[in-house]
Order: C-alpha cells, then structure tokens, then sequence
C-alpha cells in the first residue's frame, strides 16, 4: 500500500526562451516529484494512449518498493489545447493495491512542464466489512 501523499510531479529541463504563446506540454518523459518518486512515460500515441513506469519513494507496505507498470490516456482530439488533462493507473508490483491519477499538464512562468495531479488508492481488504477502510 502506497502512503498517502500529493503528487506533484515536475520535469526539469531546459525549455528555451519565453514566447507570447502557450508551450506545449508534453507528457512524455521521466518526471520527478517533491518526495523523489519517479515516472517514465515513453511515449503518447495518435489516440491519446500511453504506458511507462512508476517507482514510488514512499509506501506503507512492509515490501521491498518495486518499479511498477502504469498505463493512461491523454485528453486528444480538435479540441485538445497546449496543456492537456490526462489519467494513468499504476499496479503495484510490491503490493496489493491500485492507485489513479488525473491530472492536467502544465507550462508555469518560468517555461517548466509541471503536472498537478490528484489520486485515489485503492488496497484489497478481505471483506465487503472492510471497504470503508479500502480507499484513500
């Protein structure tokens, strides 16, 4: 089970000079967040689909923390703008848990692809009786 905390993601990189317009965010990439816990995402295809990695630095299991599969989707289509909303779901290779995340991509002031993002976790429980406890 993975510990409760905000993850904010944020890639470091150099991005260039400012322009009067938006910059594209781009999901792809590996991104770190404030508590050290690192994603990779490899690559988003035409339909918005994407897969990559998730190695946590925090978690209330009593397991060695494992490298674990993610999968997501981001928001395309004609609509889509420079900063696109997206989820992922991340299986837990040490555990008995899930977690999803959505989240919107962002450039801020400074030119830095930032992801927000919010999170439910959900653990296994061994009973209907224990599901009030299942979900953070």
């Amino acid at each position: 089970m993975v510990q409760a905390t905000l993850f904010l993601p944020m890639l470091f990189l150099a991005l260039g000079a400012h322009s009067l317009h938006a910059k594209k965010c781009s999901l792809t990439g590996t991104w770190v967040n404030d508590l050290g816990s690192n994603m990779t995402i490899e690559s988003v295809n035409a339909e918005g689909v994407f897969a990559g990695s998730y190695h946590t630095a925090v978690s209330a299991s009593p397991n060695e923390i494992k490298k674990s599969p993610l999968q997501g989707s981001q928001q395309k289509g004609r609509n889509q703008k420079s900063q696109p909303t997206f989820g992922f779901t991340v299986n837990w290779s040490f555990s008995d848990s899930i977690t999803v995340f959505t989240g919107q991509c962002f450039v801020d002031d400074d030119g830095k692809e930032v992801l927000k993002t919010m999170w439910l976790l959900r653990s296994r429980v061994e009973n209907i009786k224990s599901d009030w406890k299942a979900t953070r």
